[in-house]
């Protein structure tokens, strides 16, 4: 079974950046379109940003666009989401995994937290 671990949040002002990783043991990514998800207290998790099996494409939510970066490493089995220009509307647990159908589990996310 795939052990999905995300790092790489804190708190950081407005404006600030952060750069999350996401690794997996169990399973290799190759192959796989790999997402960014968030969920904020009291909200459903929702889709952030996506990055083909290639690499070659990319997607993001509306409100990330212009900001947020993905990007991953095959070599090291790892995706990134660079996060830039923080708002404090983006403060959640941020999670990843494949896309458009998970891998059957979660990690536990990594807590991202904006303040004003």
């Amino acid at each position: 079974q795939v052990q999905l671990a995300e790092s790489g949040g804190g708190l950081v002002q407005a404006g600030g950046s952060l750069r999350l990783s996401c690794t997996a043991s169990g399973r290799t990514f190759s192959g796989y379109t790999m997402g960014w998800f968030r969920q904020a207290p009291g909200k459903e998790r929702e889709f952030v940003a996506r990055i083909s099996w290639s690499g070659g494409s990319t997607s993001y939510a509306d409100s990330v666009k212009g900001r947020f970066t993905i990007s991953r490493d095959y070599a090291k089995n790892t995706v990134y989401l660079q996060m830039n220009s923080l708002k404090p509307e983006d403060t959640a647990v941020y999670y990843c995994n494949a896309w458009p159908r998970d891998f059957g589990s979660w990690g536990q996310g990594t807590q991202v937290t904006v303040s004003s």
